[in-house]
């Protein structure tokens, strides 16, 4: 949404096969546009209920006099098109490897969380020349080791028709639901989220069909395990991972870090954090990008 983006930052649109992606990237004032040796940064968020770029734009503003910022909305997720279809994991391999094409070029250095995080691990595996490096948080297939991490409702109630409405309109297009669940689920410290979180997340929550990335997400539809993946990623890697991430543990993380210690170079736990520790403890997430992109210049 383009209302939660910093100064300076603009909406373009690339289009692929799958739909048409938003993305924010520096168009105007305070940031000087101009050609430069330094390849472009790449930041692509989360799945889940509001998901969006704006997940990422307490941290792109930094590199933002230094280098171009590309910050998309994935396809059902923010301004992007929300086609209304059963989405699978090669949607969004098929869309990003499209986009990166489009936007860019190659190789990149691509900044992900979560579960989009471990879909790029698939994606540097299977097209390596896209990819310069990778700067992950909490990145996880979200049934790693054949452990389900993601699921909280049961399948047989998200897909009864009309309650799979319910379910949705309840807990992400209701402002009290979202507070909550980044509160509670996604944030160490509650205090930490503010108004401005809260109407991001709502606004890409009541995007027209937002209902079916996000169910396609609830039902594990885009789960998958990582572990299976890790152990053939050859891009140079590092991996933060927020000290309370719930659904996926500290634990879990430096698990499939042991997998690939090659390609994973560093590993940082993010003390007092959770899940979107790049939203939540911005400053630490930006200190530690800063030194990645400095080693891997």
């Amino acid at each position: 949404m383009l209302q939660f983006q910093p100064p300076g930052f603009g909406q373009k649109v690339v289009h692929t096969s799958v739909g048409f992606m938003t993305y924010y990237t520096q168009t105007t004032a305070p940031w000087l546009i101009a050609e430069t040796e330094n390849l472009p940064l790449v930041f692509l968020h989360n799945f889940g209920g509001g998901a969006c770029a704006y997940e990422w734009s307490k941290v792109y503003p930094a590199f933002a006099a230094k280098y171009e910022i590309i910050a998309p909305d994935l396809i059902g997720w923010g301004e992007s098109a929300h086609p209304v279809r059963d989405y699978q994991i090669n949607d969004y391999l098929t869309s990003i490897a499209e986009f990166i094409r489009h936007t860019c070029r190659p190789p990149v250095t691509v900044i992900a969380s979560s579960l989009t995080g471990a879909l790029m691990i698939r994606l540097a595996i299977a097209h390596p020349f896209l990819f310069q490096a990778l700067f992950l948080v909490c990145p996880s297939g979200f049934d790693d080791f054949g452990q389900g991490a993601g699921r909280r409702l049961p399948l047989g109630l998200i897909n009864i028709p009309l309650l799979d409405d319910f379910i949705y309109t309840v807990g992400a297009q209701n402002e009290l639901a979202v507070r909550n669940f980044l509160q509670s689920f996604l944030f160490a410290k509650p205090e930490r989220v503010s108004e401005e979180m809260v109407q991001a997340f709502l606004a890409s929550a009541k995007q027209p069909n937002a209902k079916f990335a996000a169910l396609a997400f609830l039902q594990g539809n885009l789960y998958f395990d990582l572990s299976l993946y890790i152990q053939q990623l050859t891009i140079p890697t590092v991996i933060l991972w927020g000290e309370k991430a719930q659904f996926t543990s500290v634990q879990l993380g430096q698990r499939l870090r042991k997998l690939n210690s090659n390609a994973i170079r560093d590993f940082h736990t993010i003390p007092d954090a959770g899940v979107l520790s790049h939203l939540e403890r911005p400053e630490v997430v930006i200190g530690l990008l800063q030194r990645f992109l400095k080693i891997n210049a």
